[in-house]
């Protein structure tokens, strides 16, 4: 298996889909959402994209099962397969809010071997492949060197439902509140993971997220230098629903406030 031949087709058909998200975001009508549930919305865009991601994995490899969000295909069991966000960032596209990607991770078994996150709007694709580095747009990326906490700027998402951890979430906001640079929500925990791979964020973590938001950026964090885990410090962060990225010099701090922050 050639993995930065099928990484680089990964990439245009991320591309190609991203092209599709953008000219149907000119056009679109809030009219065309459906509620998956209280605060989970879908349309026909991100459907629509997972299908032409789909048909085009198929020809890169024929083998491989599929874990893809609005399961336009059943899900596999497959020691090969690929996990699909088609639009991550679904409510801030429906919005008008200019931050969506599409992600694409190729799982061996276990191991994550392949990730790509094209954000649509910034044309922007940042990819990896297991032992071969983290790109953006074809130039080698890194995360940052910050040493501590309080010079890094962290990023966090907030879930949609299930709050069984939230006053421990809120705890946390309030420490790193006072305890870092700052803190952004950007809405895609695909463009997040990839932004701590490229430098622009140090840290960020988020609970009640699935494997196709994660999959693709964390290879790409990993690959650029960078500590990906749960929340426990193991690396169940693909399907545990908990992750932490930051670089490797804060990430013990980061994990520490996140497993006690002061009340």
């Amino acid at each position: 298996m050639n993995l930065f031949e099928i990484c680089k087709e990964t990439e245009r058909i991320a591309r190609e889909t991203g092209l599709f998200i953008a000219a149907e975001r000119k056009k679109f009508s809030q009219s065309n959402v459906i509620q998956k549930g209280e605060r989970d919305l879908v349309s026909y865009v991100d459907v629509t994209a997972e299908k032409l991601i789909v048909e085009g994995l198929k020809q890169i490899l024929p083998e491989a099962g599929f874990i893809t969000e609005e399961k336009t295909v059943k899900d596999s069991a497959a020691s090969l397969r690929w996990i699909i966000d088609p639009l991550d960032g679904t409510t801030n596209f429906i919005h008008g809010i200019p931050l969506f990607a599409v992600s694409i991770a190729l799982q061996q078994d276990d191991e994550l071997i392949i990730g790509v996150v094209y954000e649509v709007n910034l044309d922007e694709c940042f990819s990896a492949y297991k032992g071969g580095g983290a790109f953006m747009n074809g130039k080698k990326i890194s995360v940052t060197d910050t040493p501590l906490l309080r010079n890094a700027l962290c990023a966090t998402g907030f879930p949609y439902s299930s709050f069984p951890h939230v006053d421990r979430y809120f705890n946390t906001l309030r420490y790193l509140f006072q305890n870092s640079h700052g803190i952004r929500r950007l809405g895609s925990a695909a463009v997040d993971l990839a932004y701590v791979a490229c430098g622009r964020i140090d840290a960020f973590f988020e609970y009640n997220l699935n494997a196709w938001d994660v999959a693709g950026g964390a290879l790409i964090v990993q690959e650029a230098g960078g500590s990906v885990t749960d929340f426990s410090g193991g690396n169940n962060f693909v399907f545990g629903k908990e992750l932490i990225a930051t670089n490797k010099l804060v990430h013990a701090e980061f994990l520490e406030s996140i497993l006690h922050p002061p009340e």
